[in-house]
């Protein structure tokens, strides 16, 4: 973990609702660029939908869908 992500996850576990809820925002959307650079690594690569769909333990239909730049 960098230090940003240390300093996110414990800014979440904060008393303080303000600061706890902006941080769980910040980390959503880090977790969110995060997968899907890895789903757009694993495409290049020659996966499958359904492999990443697994590996994500989604259906494949809801990370195609989600990711399948073709429909956007």
């Amino acid at each position: 973990m960098n230090d940003e992500t240390t300093t996110l996850a414990a800014s979440a576990a904060s008393p303080d609702p303000a600061e706890g809820l902006r941080a769980v925002v910040a980390l959503r959307r880090l977790l969110e660029r995060l997968e899907s650079i890895q789903v757009e690594s694993a495409r290049r690569q020659g996966w499958s939908w359904q492999a990443i769909a697994d590996s994500l333990e989604v259906s494949r239909q809801a990370v195609h869908q989600k990711y399948n730049r073709k429909r956007r």
